[in-house]
């Protein structure tokens, strides 16, 4: 079984969905030969994002899984084996009037109405798309992110005198000002992962918590920073999900998180929730786990239990199944890869679709690979 796995032409800072799916791909059964198709293009303009629709239709496998904010491409896919991964709808709250009506047109009612199957991160995501998107919740599946295999067990011995404090990312949803003000006095150094803002250099000056930050480091280099801290605080204001959560319970770190959206699905009852809007409530969170040995061990024990849900070889197996059911489907479908199947029995000349199709660009090669060989990103 073909999967085509159709990922966007990623930035410098953004590489979060293609990690993500390189472990799933690595947990595969064999049964699936995996096929990375990058969009040649950013999504950013028009007719880059067309040039990415049409390439995307000449590269169609048994399957078609769009992994995520490259919605667009569904448009001329198959519709009856395509699958659509939406992992939020964090930029749908960031607009208004008819900018808001065209893009969730665009974004999301259309590609889902392309699409045969839509997987989404969390319960939470789903629940925020069924309040925006009027869609068939029967179409709608749960499918958590895994947790790369890289993150394992790290004993550490907790610095309950000054606590290395990690906080990944600095978006505006990350609440990296109310996190710094709850640090107030707090003896503690805080470890940012992410570029800082004029604003949020301006908080850390104010309040005078000591930091340091790094940014666009490799994947070996984030495990290390879980690694070298002593709990993480993620108070965010949004998240389709909170990777960081399951990633450091794995590596064996106390979570400080918010007790809203996909955040306490995710943490399970392994972390302390917070009202991330509420400085105070924040800082008692953080208090508490430093402070208490007896419930930091206890979030420590839960969150190595809780992580487990998310092991690359379970969340692979749940998509394998929907492949499955999808697969089942590809034969309706008028793509190449179809065509030439039928040229070979008489029904359709292969000729037809032997060549390639004529794009003003060359197209970005697509990339074969089994399970057990490097993944092409």
């Amino acid at each position: 079984m073909q999967v085509t796995f159709y990922h966007r032409r990623p930035q410098k800072t953004n590489f979060s969905i293609e990690r993500l799916f390189a472990d799933v791909r690595t947990a595969m059964p064999e049964e699936v030969v995996a096929k990375v198709a990058v969009s040649r293009f950013p999504s950013r303009g028009i007719w880059g994002r067309v040039y990415n629709i049409v390439e995307a239709a000449f590269r169609q496998g048994d399957v078609n899984h769009i992994t995520g904010d490259v919605h667009f491409l569904t448009f001329l896919l198959c519709r009856k084996n395509t699958l659509l991964t939406i992992h939020d709808m964090v930029s749908a709250y960031r607009l208004s009037g008819l900018r808001r009506r065209v893009f969730l047109f665009f974004w999301y009612w259309l590609p889902i109405r392309r699409s045969a199957l839509i997987t989404v991160i969390s319960q939470s995501t789903k629940d925020d798309l069924l309040r925006h998107i009027n869609v068939d919740p029967q179409k709608l599946r749960v499918v958590y992110n895994p947790v790369s295999a890289a993150f394992q067990p790290a004993p550490r011995e907790f610095n309950d005198a000054k606590p290395v404090v990690l906080l990944i990312g600095t978006g505006q949803n990350k609440n990296v000002e109310r996190v710094v003000e709850a640090l107030n006095n707090v003896p503690c150094h805080l470890r940012l992962i992410g570029k800082l803002n004029a604003g949020q250099e301006a908080v850390l000056r104010k309040y005078g918590v000591e930091y340091s930050v790094t940014a666009n480091i490799s994947d070996e280099k984030v495990v290390e920073e879980y690694q070298r801290c002593d709990m993480l605080v993620f108070a965010s204001t949004y998240e389709g999900f909170g990777l960081p959560i399951a990633e450091a319970q794995a590596t064996g770190r106390p979570v400080v998180t918010s007790n809203i959206m996909s955040m306490p699905e995710v943490a399970g009852d392994a972390a302390c929730l917070v009202d991330p809007l509420d400085v105070a409530d924040i800082r008692e969170g953080i208090l508490k786990v430093i402070n208490d040995p007896v419930y930091r061990g206890e979030l420590v024990r839960r969150g190595f239990e809780n992580a487990k849900q998310f092991q690359p070889e379970q969340i692979a197996n749940e998509y394998l199944n929907l492949y499955r059911e999808l697969a089942a489907a590809d034969r309706e479908c008028a793509t190449p890869r179809n065509l030439a199947k039928r040229g070979t029995r008489g029904h359709v000349e292969s000729s037809s679709i032997s060549a390639k199709p004529r794009l003003p660009y060359p197209p970005v090669p697509l990339h074969e690979s089994r399970p057990s060989q490097p993944d092409h990103l």
